[in-house]
């Protein structure tokens, strides 16, 4: 097998090797293209390739059956039988597996399946690289100077099964993320986007909302920890309910271990957690969001399962009209639980009908108020409440009835998302956004600007 194999031939032929009861092979083709720049000048770029293959075996026994999992990059000819071999050994080697369930069936063949991988390329920034340059000029100009980088992949995904399925999947995926520094690096400034081919990211409009709250930050006051009307940019909202859907498996809720536990046993399916109308949600198909329309697993966990590959998905709710409607689940799962089949799909939204935008909310504002940049740093503190910690980044500011006065110290902040629903008093217009904390993991979300009327910065931080 040549590095220019078809991707469909490795999955084919990887089939045709095994001897398991059950076979599942994903095939990843991935391809990269980056810039990166510091102090308004490019420094470096590149373009990579890889692939990797991923073979789950499955064999029954008298006990159930086992599945085997190995992932392996760049294989030739002469290591294919080999992964096979491993695979099936892991198999025959492990306990029962407890989220067995028969391979997925019956599902159509995508129609490229024997297509070559899409890919990227340099190409992906012919439009973005002269307007970020046009960037760097007027950031020289203005004394101040631009960080960054953007990054382009393009992930083709070919799964193949014992069982028929051959179903792919071409995923782009695109994120820039531009910090803009006084030249005496006193004062930081970040914004970032997700984007599917960088034709709709405007470098300009990026550094002219960075040069707005550099000079927000020449004036800086010192507040002490409290509790603050605060407005929650988009980016900071992704980064809570990110970590909130994350932790919305329905099996951990049925047995007690979660906020979506109820007491007394079962799960909060059908409470209201928000006064507000908001409905979060995933889609497949959403609108410059697009993901994976079935099941990719190269591994079981809490989240998802093997057996689970080539699941057709479906619009999910998760909070509808802000009452819980769904919590993530396996087939397996599902069948514990009594819950409704409903795997995890790659992008959120969350709206509410609001239509007013963040500098609209800022305007609103009667009174004093924080306005937050981004989130960094954000761990679990308590399960049971999904109580999260975490810093804030880049830029925190006073607004004093409705005009931004200055920047103010960063804190340590202790929230729940689940509770932060519960609070919230207004949700803004819903836009495309890039989480700064998981945007390695997660980058398919569109939220809305949310209004807490009492956030708890826990503790003053020294962060920048």
């Amino acid at each position: 097998m040549s590095r220019v194999s078809k991707p469909y031939e490795i999955v084919e032929r990887a089939l045709g090797l095994s001897t398991a009861d059950g076979c599942v092979v994903i095939a990843d083709e991935n391809s990269s293209a980056n810039l990166r720049w510091a102090g308004n000048a490019l420094t470096t770029n590149g373009v990579t390739r890889g692939r990797t293959l991923t073979v789950i075996a499955t064999v029954d026994g008298a006990q159930g059956t086992a599945s085997g999992v190995v992932s392996r990059s760049a294989v030739t000819a002469d290591d294919l039988e080999p992964l096979v071999r491993a695979a099936e050994a892991a198999a025959r080697g492990a306990g029962p597996a407890e989220d067995a369930q028969p391979l997925v069936s019956g599902v159509p063949a995508s129609p490229d399946f024997t297509e070559a991988p899409a890919e990227t390329g340099a190409d992906v920034f012919a439009g973005f690289a002269p307007s970020l340059g046009d960037a760097f000029a007027r950031a020289r100009a203005g004394g101040r100077e631009l960080y960054g980088f953007a990054n382009h992949e393009m992930t083709s995904t070919y799964v193949g099964t014992s069982t028929g399925l051959r179903l792919r999947h071409d995923q782009p995926n695109g994120t820039l993320e531009l910090n803009a520094k006084s030249p005496d690096r006193s004062r930081s400034a970040w914004a970032g986007r997700s984007t599917r081919d960088f034709k709709d990211v405007d470098p300009a409009a990026l550094d002219a909302e960075l040069a707005q709250r550099l000079r927000w930050a020449e004036r800086r006051i010192e507040l002490p920890a409290g509790r603050y009307e605060t407005l929650l940019p988009p980016t900071a909202v992704a980064d809570l309910l990110i970590y909130q859907l994350w932790s919305a498996t329905g099996r951990d809720a049925a047995e007690g271990r979660t906020v979506f536990s109820k007491p007394g046993g079962g799960t909060r399916i059908g409470e209201t957690l928000s006064g507000l109308p908001l409905n979060l949600r995933s889609d497949p198909h959403a609108p410059g969001l697009e993901s994976a329309p079935f099941v990719i697993a190269h591994t079981s966990g809490d989240g998802g399962s093997v057996f689970d590959n080539g699941l057709p998905l479906a619009p999910t709710d998760w909070v509808k009209d802000g009452r819980l409607e769904h919590l993530t689940t396996t087939r397996h799962s599902a069948g514990l639980t009594g819950l409704p089949v409903a795997p995890a799909i790659d992008n959120l939204v969350l709206d509410a009908g609001g239509e007013r935008s963040l500098e609209e909310m800022v305007a609103a504002t009667s009174g004093r108020a924080l306005l937050l940049t981004c989130m960094w740093y954000i761990r679990e503190v308590d399960p049971a409440t999904l109580l999260l910690t975490g810093l804030t980044r880049d830029g925190v500011y006073l607004v004093e009835d409705g005009e931004v006065v200055g920047e103010v110290n960063n804190f340590r902040f202790n929230e729940s998302p689940v509770d932060l629903l519960s609070r919230a008093t207004e949700a803004g217009r819903t836009e495309k956004t890039l989480p700064r904390e998981w945007g390695d993991w997660f980058t398919r979300a569109a939220m809305p600007a949310l209004r807490i009327p009492d956030f708890n910065m826990s503790s003053v931080s020294l962060g920048v």
